[in-house]
């Protein structure tokens, strides 16, 4: 969808229903010329909250992705039926509060510590300032009584702060990844502030019933309050002075009679059938669709592919892997080095595998369109989602969607929140080499019958689970709040 050029801007206090995310959902291109041109951005929240924009005087806020000190951007004012507002940032600001505190601190804290976390008083204090200033913004935008959705772990501090401008305010919080167990949780300096920071929302939402009783716990601890969470039914966090703040599971979700009729269509199908033409026509296609970052696990599926080539259980003759690897964080060292080393992985495999004929180990670091995508989707056989941990992982739910002849198998990392919804895949451990090995075998060694039992029961269950029940869900649960 491209956004409106021209639209009138949202005024003050109109607004009855805010999101607010670290991200508009635009992207910008900055032309040869300079000329920055806009276009949707395709992620899935947008799709989940569509419906729920349209129809109201609703309006998105967040960030344009460009720093204001870099180039003056005025963003759109609309975006199909609803207002965009940005939230402008400096260059120092993206580095200290983006680069710096939530992905240098809490993405890999959250992420059971796969890298150490860096605790720096600067990257602090430039999250607090952003978070203010998104705070600041909806609450003038917010009509009287408005309810306002923030979403992840950019804007963890925003629901208390939020709060205190404007009580007379909903607030939801929604945490797209992974909330940490205690040990790890009260390692950061700073633990009380988010914790209170959170609590400043009526709800407060988690992937999965073990983030959401890991946060009552370490509310309990650090504040000293009850909490009433049950790992079925949800909870409560009762706060000084009455308030009462409700906790539950909400497993996000895709749209998914779109990917359905998008793999469906004549034109993808045969992109599927070029596809597997191109990588020489294997018996076998494996797939890895992931951003570069270290809590996916690309490198344990390249080592156990490569060890099932060398020690002869796999024919490099009918079988390939294709690792799609989509740009993230590029400015951040640990990513920088993620990708480095990934690269020297896959350079050593090809060394050590030319000389068996054609290279069974496809490698590409490059976005795709959506359509491409979903090619590659249709037309690979066994789908490799190995992460460390992982809040949800939606390509797994993409896969799946996508396979509309129950034709496709998954090896899915029991670490990913997925792995509650799907225990028809073939899970693993992704710690163990072993593990990925093993299901990797099975999954090409099932019978056909076998196969088709799994996904159909996977897709069944996502069917009945897509984006637009997340999105209700969470919001009928804010409005009973």
């Amino acid at each position: 969808m491209q956004p409106d050029r021209v639209g009138q801007s949202i005024s003050d206090g109109a607004a009855s229903f805010v999101v607010v995310a670290n991200r508009l959902p635009i992207d910008a291109t900055i032309e040869d010329d300079g000329l920055v041109t806009w276009s949707g951005s395709p992620g899935g929240l947008v799709s989940a909250l569509a419906p729920v924009l349209t129809g109201r005087e609703a309006v998105w806020i967040g960030w344009s992705g460009i720093a204001t000190d870099e180039r003056p951007v005025t963003p759109p004012s609309m975006m199909g039926s609803y207002h965009l507002v940005d939230v402008p940032l400096t260059t120092q600001m993206v580095e200290e509060y983006y680069e710096g505190f939530s992905n240098s601190t809490l993405w890999p804290l959250f992420h059971d510590r796969i890298v150490a976390p860096e605790y720096h008083r600067d990257t602090w204090n430039a999250y607090v300032e952003v978070n203010l200033l998104f705070a600041e913004r909806t609450a003038a935008v917010a009509a009287q009584g408005a309810t306002v959705w923030v979403h992840d772990y950019q804007l963890l501090l925003m629901p208390s702060m939020l709060r205190s401008l404007r009580p007379d305010l909903r607030i939801g919080f929604y945490l797209h990844i992974p909330f940490p167990p205690a040990e790890l949780f009260l390692q950061l300096p700073w633990r009380q502030r988010i914790i209170e920071g959170m609590l400043g929302a009526d709800l407060v939402g988690f992937q999965t019933p073990f983030g959401a009783g890991n946060f009552c716990e370490v509310a309990s601890l650090l504040l000293d309050i009850d909490n009433t969470f049950d790992r079925d039914a949800g909870g409560w966090v009762d706060l000084d002075g009455g308030r009462r703040v409700r906790v539950d599971a909400f497993p996000i979700s895709i749209d998914v009679v779109s990917y359905a009729a998008l793999a469906a269509t004549p034109e993808v199908q045969q992109r599927a059938r070029e596809i597997r033409s191109e990588l020489g026509d294997p018996k076998f296609l494996l797939l890895g669709v992931d951003r570069m970052d270290y809590t996916k696990g690309i490198d344990v599926r390249l080592r156990a592919f490569v060890e099932l080539l060398e020690d002869q259980m796999l024919d490099p003759g009918t079988v390939v892997l294709m690792q799609i690897a989509t740009p993230s964080r590029e400015q951040v060292e640990e990513y920088q080095r993620l990708r480095e080393d990934i690269e020297l992985l896959v350079g050593r495999a090809a060394g050590a595998l030319g000389e068996i004929g054609e290279m069974p180990l496809r490698y590409m670091y490059s976005g795709l369109p959506r359509e491409e995508l979903v090619a590659f989707y249709v037309a690979a056989d066994v789908m490799l989602v190995t992460p460390f941990r992982d809040g949800m992982n939606l390509v797994a739910k993409e896969y799946v969607a996508c396979q509309v002849d129950d034709n496709g198998s998954l090896v899915l990392s029991e670490f990913a929140g997925a792995a509650l919804e799907f225990p028809q895949a073939w899970l693993v451990n992704p710690f163990s080499q072993e593990s990925v090995k093993e299901a990797i075998m099975t999954a090409i060694g099932t019978t056909s019958a076998d196969r088709r039992r799994r996904m159909s029961a996977m897709r069944t269950h996502l069917t009945r689970h897509d984006v637009a029940r997340w999105a209700k869900g969470f919001l009928d649960a804010l409005a009973a709040v």
